[in-house]
C-alpha cells in the first residue's frame, strides 16, 4: 500500500524563482517600451492628422527642433547657464539648509528658535516671492540663484533635523562610555547615521531646484533653456518649447539618478 504524499514536504523552490525572474523581465521590459509605444503612438496621430501640428507638433519634429539647437550652440551655452545657477543654489541653499538642520537637531535651544521662524517662511510658497526678490535684487543672475537656493533649502533642513533626531541612543551611550569627544560622535555616529536620509533631501532639493529654475529663467532672462522657451514663444515654436521642457525633464531625471546611487551607496553600511 502506497504511502500518501507528506503534505508538509516543501515545494522544490528552483522552478518559482525562475519563474519570478521571467516575470520580472518581461515587467521590465514592459516599461522600457510603454515610453517608445506612447511615442509611436503620438507620431501616428501626427502623422493621420489626429493631432494638429500647431498644437503638439510630431515628435519627429521636435527631435528636428533639438538638433537644430545643437548644431548651432544655442543648447550647449544654455544648457552651461542653467546648470550653473542650479549648483550655485543648490550649494548655497544646501550649506544654509544642512547647517540649520544640523543646529536644530543637536540643540533643544536651536529648535526653540531657529525651528519656529524656519516653518513660518516654509509655508510661503517661495515662487510666489518672485516680485519682491525682483524689487529687491534686480532682474538679474540674483534673484534667479537666490529663488533655487531657497527653494533647496527646505527639504535639506527638514530631513536633516530629522535624520540626526532619529539617530540611536544606544549608540550615543557606547560613545559615551568609550570616552568619545563631541566631534568624533558627531564624525562617526552621526553623519554616518544621517547621511542616507539626507541624501533623500537632496533628491527632494534637485527636483525643486530644477522646478524653481524653469519660472525663474522665464522672468526677465536672456540666457538659459527658459530663455530658448520664452523666445520660441514669441516666434510661435512650440517644438522648441516642447524640447527644453523635455531637457528640463532629462536634468531632473538625471542627477536623481546620480543621487540615488549615491544613496544606495550610503546605505551599505546598515
Amino acid at each position: 500500500m502506497t504511502r500518501p504524499a507528506d503534505l508538509t514536504t516543501p515545494l522544490p523552490q528552483g522552478n518559482s524563482t525562475t519563474a519570478g525572474r521571467r516575470a520580472d523581465r518581461r515587467w521590465a521590459l514592459i516599461r522600457l517600451a510603454s515610453p517608445f509605444a506612447l511615442l509611436a503612438v503620438w507620431q501616428l496621430g501626427s502623422a493621420l492628422g489626429l493631432i494638429p501640428q500647431d498644437v503638439l507638433p510630431a515628435p519627429s519634429l521636435i527631435l528636428e527642433a533639438g538638433v537644430e539647437l545643437v548644431e548651432n550652440g544655442q543648447l550647449a551655452d544654455a544648457l552651461a547657464i542653467s546648470g550653473l545657477r542650479v549648483v550655485e543654489g543648490l550649494l548655497l541653499g544646501g550649506v544654509v539648509g544642512i547647517v540649520l538642520g544640523t543646529a536644530v537637531g543637536l540643540s533643544r535651544w536651536f529648535e526653540a528658535t531657529v525651528d519656529p521662524p524656519m516653518q513660518m517662511v516654509r509655508a510661503l510658497p517661495h515662487l510666489g516671492l518672485i516680485p519682491l526678490f525682483i524689487i529687491w535684487f534686480g532682474i538679474g543672475e540674483l534673484p534667479k540663484v537666490l529663488l533655487v537656493a531657497l527653494g533647496v533649502s527646505f527639504p535639506l533642513y527638514l530631513n536633516t533635523f530629522s535624520a540626526i533626531r532619529q539617530v540611536d541612543p544606544k549608540l550615543f551611550e557606547t560613545a559615551q562610555v568609550l570616552g568619545f569627544s563631541f566631534w568624533q560622535r558627531f564624525r562617526t555616529i552621526i553623519v554616518p547615521s544621517a547621511a542616507p536620509q539626507v541624501l533623500v533631501g537632496v533628491r527632494q532639493s534637485l527636483s525643486i531646484a530644477w522646478l524653481t529654475l524653469i519660472v525663474a529663467e522665464q522672468i526677465n532672462a536672456d540666457k538659459g533653456i527658459g530663455f530658448l522657451i520664452m523666445n520660441a514663444r514669441d516666434f510661435l515654436r512650440i517644438d522648441i518649447i516642447i524640447f527644453g521642457l523635455i531637457v528640463y525633464a532629462l536634468l531632473g531625471i538625471g542627477t536623481d539618478a546620480l543621487v540615488r546611487a549615491l544613496e544606495r551607496r550610503a546605505s551599505r553600511y546598515r
